[in-house]
């Protein structure tokens, strides 16, 4: 998956942005051409030859100091003015309620929905066409939100809330990342955000409510078992998991309708589960997940297990 290009803006916020790098990269390269085509006509035109008397100066022609100071103020005014409008435009004030929360950790990203409740990790589902206002925390250091094609770079900060728009055109999924260099594994702290039609957003959202559903099956419910008697109790929420309601971690309520694993570092399937299990700090090095010394049976139960959470 690798949908990130800055250069293909697909929501009003980026489009006003992407429109402002244009414009100036076109006011730029004709000065480059310019600048560089008088350079050299003088070097061919005003070539030094033998016998040939030196070229007529032109020191202190007010017009010409005028008119090369003028120019340059003017693209400077105009860049200035083009650079407001488009900050006014692409980050219009928060409403007092934030739509969304996102908050950074190392290494991975938790999203909130305070309307609805819903809590999930690295995987934000939004509305395509509506603009939501999202606050950015931090939990630890500083990280940075950042989807190319939806809208501009925001520095989370711990102790301080920044909010940022997030919007797209149309359906899709787009990737994105902490563009702040955050510690070990900052390179795997990705995030996905799906736009999706409205109505299946609101059914994405009603699913995210459900509570888990207990497992049927022998393997399962002893992975269960291993979860509430293991150290993974103390770190992760799963709803509907009596004890389950730590916030450190990641919330695994539904963490087998994600499309990645480890903020990125694998893709989400049975077999990337158990191998995430088995070795986070062999995939993912420094992140706050230990191994476990569990047998390949227990490893077995417990991928089994969250492989339920759907």
């Amino acid at each position: 998956m690798n949908n990130s290009s800055a250069l293909d803006p697909q929501s009003p916020q980026a489009h006003v942005i992407g429109g402002v790098g244009v414009i100036s990269t076109v006011i730029f390269v004709l000065i480059f051409v310019i600048v560089t085509g008088a350079i050299l006509y003088a070097l061919f035109r005003f070539r030094g030859r033998a016998g040939e008397p030196d070229p007529k100066q032109i020191a202190e022609n007010k017009a010409i100091e005028i008119t090369w100071t003028v120019i340059p103020f003017l693209i400077v005014v105009f860049l200035f003015g083009l650079t407001i409008r488009a900050m006014n435009l692409a980050d219009p004030p928060p409403p007092p309620s934030p739509d969304l929360v996102v908050t950074g950790h190392q290494f991975w990203w938790q999203a909130n929905y305070p309307a609805s409740g819903v809590v999930t990790a690295n995987e934000i589902h939004i509305p395509a066409g509506k603009a939501l206002s999202m606050r950015l925390d931090s939990k630890d250091v500083l990280h940075e939100f950042w989807v190319p094609k939806l809208n501009r770079k925001m520095t989370t900060v711990p102790g301080q809330n920044n909010h940022i728009w997030l919007q797209a055109d149309k359906p899709g999924v787009y990737l994105g990342t902490c563009s702040e260099f955050c510690g070990t594994q900052h390179a795997w702290m990705r995030i996905v955000v799906v736009a999706e039609e409205p109505s299946k957003f609101e059914r994405w959202q009603q699913a995210q409510l459900q509570p888990s559903q207990a497992p049927t099956r022998d393997v399962a419910v002893k992975g269960l078992a291993l979860f509430q008697t293991s150290t993974c109790i103390s770190c992760h929420a799963i709803r509907g998991v009596t004890g389950a309601d730590a916030g450190v971690a990641p919330d695994l309520t539904h963490v087998a309708s994600r499309k990645q694993l480890g903020a990125g570092i694998l893709e989400n399937t049975p077999a990337n589960m158990r191998l995430w299990l088995k070795s986070p700090q062999h995939i993912k090095p420094g992140a706050l997940m230990p191994d476990f010394n569990f047998t390949d049976e227990q490893f077995d139960q417990l991928a089994e297990y969250l492989e339920t959470l759907r």
